[in-house]
């Protein structure tokens, strides 16, 4: 039992992200279709890529869309429509009569002849009665002479549709009624006109349910391949005809009943872990860094997993709804945290396994692949918002173009290019663009940053470097030459230069608290360390790393650059105070611990390069008449000093990479301390 306890306690960070793995695979797996995948890929109009196929069973054989739509239509046409009588809506009718007649006959012959006003009302409500026992009709395209079948009373009954009265043929029929014409005859017609509704209803869920039933009774079928028949050649055209044959069989192979659902089952196991085991092989021998943080093995597989359920989602609403799905938004994301060749490994990983279930994945695969390629060249530099949108212009462009370009190989002709799935790419374009939130959102469930939010922590404007070099000018001056050494000797030996540049801004961002302390913002010779004792006044320097962290979270800057404030000391000692200390202690009686930086050391190649531009730009201050020799051995000291303290031990900076740092110092010191030639008066 201890045994386990101890190897899960030692390995606990491998099984974590081998759980990782599992629940990923699983969850690709749970969205796969549970059919038989068809072998082979076929286009129309394209060669025959295989062997010979012959039938091995009967097959029924599928009529085309067109047979289809043909006998659907002619369904429709057949099938009987069905209307209802509402009778509830004749009180209401005559009920309107007797208002608009009781207006119309005011307005038109006033209160004179009253006596008649009675016999015409009654004659309008006769007229009334025949057109609503008649059936009264909204306008319909249905044909005079078809039989429909009608609700009345609780019984069916079918009748023509021209034995109904239509509603906009009522002023038709009231003008063959020859004691209408008349002045009185005139009211009972615009009263009859204005008050009169259809009373006979299109009952649609009805007719649409028995259509329904109806259209149960058409075959997909015409036709049947028999066994041994020769489907096609190899090297044949696919032709219509042949098209239809291979339809056939790969509906009839996807539909039939399997054998066992497990063996299928498993393996779509093996088939979706195969390249994510391969993505993170690749990731283990070419960026280990990446692969020891498990945040970054979580990340990568959820944006695999999830362009797969998206997709899967996408296809169940139908194929074409495909195209809107935002694939190369994996890209952007990566390529904002990462770098360009991550980005498309992620993306091949993500299309490979949707191809699994996508019609014509050859088609599929040389569309994302080519158009995934464009995105990466699109943002191989992501320094500003605005290349998200040619982004998007660029991947709609590549997908109307390769799409057009595959219609014409397929088809030869213009004409078959559907404007829909132009309007799809551009749907997936814009789609791209929320890209930019998405990547905002897992800076901060992450805890990343990208090359954006970088240029933007490393602006001066930024509120905390404002205070700094408002606070602390001299802190500030040194901030800014450290991040310009540190960043060119990072893009020498390689490394995120935005990364270190924004380190360099922040890295004494403490010293904005008690600047007076630190001799670069001392002015005159007024140094108030003179008060102190060397104990305090290591604390105070000391203090700086631990403020300037506190101070850095409170502003909510990244960890990413707070580990710079960490680290540009790493467990260093305060020199000055510690020496000045030995001068009036023995070393016995000091304690270390108060002129010892707290740490850690630095980790990678960024916070290395920092640690000794740091010290060198400091140290370099305090040369009088600086030459090259000077600059030389102060370089040379000061590095080899942080080596021999084993400050780089934790970090993959290798002596190539420090020589090449401390050239490039040396360099940078002498352009800067350059003695100009003194002209004669």
């Amino acid at each position: 039992m201890k045994n386990i306890i101890d190897f899960l306690r030692n390995n606990y960070i491998q099984i974590y992200k081998g759980f990782i793995f599992t629940v990923v695979v699983l969850a690709i797996v749970y969205m796969l279709p549970r059919e038989a995948k068809f072998y082979y890929e076929y286009q129309l109009n394209r060669p025959w890529k295989y062997e010979s196929l012959i039938a091995v069973d009967d097959i029924p054989l599928l009529k085309t869309d067109e047979e289809l739509t043909n006998e659907r239509k002619a369904l429709s046409e057949k099938i009987s429509r069905y209307f209802y009588f509402d009778t509830t809506v004749n009180h209401s009718i005559f009920k309107s009569a007797d208002r608009y007649f009781d207006t119309i006959w005011l307005k038109t012959i006033g209160l004179r002849n009253m006596d008649n006003a009675l016999s015409a009302r009654e004659k309008m409500n006769q007229l009334l009665t025949g057109f609503l026992d008649k059936g009264i009709v909204s306008p319909s395209s249905i044909s005079e002479d078809q039989v429909v079948i009608v609700m009345r009373n609780g019984i069916e009954k079918p009748v023509f549709f021209g034995d109904f009265v239509k509603l906009n043929q009522v002023e038709r029929h009231l003008k063959t009624e020859k004691s209408l014409k008349d002045t009185i005859g005139l009211v009972i017609k615009q009263s009859i006109i204005k008050s009169l509704m259809a009373n006979v209803i299109y009952d649609s869920v009805r007719t649409k349910t028995e259509y329904e039933k109806a259209n149960l009774s058409i075959s997909p079928y015409q036709g049947v391949l028999l066994q041994g028949q020769l489907v096609i050649s190899q090297g044949e055209v696919v032709s219509a005809e042949k098209y239809r044959l291979l339809e056939s069989i790969k509906h009839h192979f996807e539909t039939k009943k399997v054998k066992s659902v497990w063996n299928i089952l498993l393996g779509q196991i093996i088939l979706v872990s195969i390249p994510l085991f391969v993505f993170l092989l690749w990731l283990y021998y070419f960026r280990r860094d990446l692969f020891d943080e498990t945040k970054n093995v979580l990340l990568f597989l959820l944006l695999i997993a999830l362009m797969v359920f998206v997709s899967r989602i996408a296809i169940s609403f139908g194929t074409s709804y495909l195209l809107i799905v935002p694939l190369a938004i994996n890209i952007l994301i990566v390529r904002a945290f990462y770098d360009s060749r991550l980005a498309l490994i992620v993306h091949l990983t993500a299309v490979l396994l949707v191809s699994y279930f996508v019609p014509n994945s050859f088609q599929f695969l040389f569309l994302q692949v080519i158009t995934g390629i464009i995105t990466i060249v699109s943002v191989v530099k992501l320094h500003k918002r605005s290349q998200f949108f040619l982004t998007a212009l660029y991947i709609m462009l590549s997908y109307t173009i390769m799409y057009i370009a595959m219609i014409l190989i397929t088809t030869g002709d213009f004409s078959h290019v559907e404007l829909s799935h132009i309007l799809f790419f551009g749907l997936n374009a814009l789609l791209i663009l929320f890209s930019y939130p998405f990547i905002y959102l897992l800076e901060k469930i992450f805890g990343m940053v990208t090359d954006i939010s970088l240029l933007e922590y490393a602006d001066t404007n930024n509120k905390l470097i404002r205070e700094l070099a408002s606070k602390a000018p001299g802190t500030f001056q040194h901030s800014v030459q450290v991040a310009n050494m540190a960043e060119e000797a990072i893009r020498q030996i390689g490394g995120n230069p935005l990364l270190v540049r924004a380190g360099a801004m922040y890295h004494d961002i403490g010293k904005s608290i008690n600047p007076i302390y630190f001799t670069e913002n001392q002015p005159g010779s007024y140094n108030p360390h003179d008060d102190l004792s060397f104990e305090e006044s290591a604390r105070i320097i000391i203090d700086h790393v631990v403020e300037g962290v506190e101070l850095a979270r409170k502003h909510n800057v990244p960890e990413q650059i707070i580990d710079f404030i960490r680290t540009h000391h790493g467990t260093k000692m305060v020199e000055y105070f510690y020496r000045m200390s030995l001068k009036e202690k023995h070393k016995d009686e000091i304690d270390l611990k108060e002129f010892t930086y707290p740490g850690p050391i630095p980790y990678n190649r960024e916070t290395c390069v920092l640690m000794m531009a740091d010290a060198v730009e400091a140290a370099s201050r305090s040369i009088k008449a600086p030459d090259e020799k000077k600059i030389d051995d102060l370089v040379e000291k000061i590095i080899q000093s942080q080596l021999d303290q084993g400050q780089f031990n934790n970090a993959n900076i290798t002596l190539r990479d420090i020589n090449r740092v401390k050239k490039l110092f040396k360099k940078r010191l002498m352009s800067i301390y350059h003695v100009r030639i003194e002209y004669p008066e």
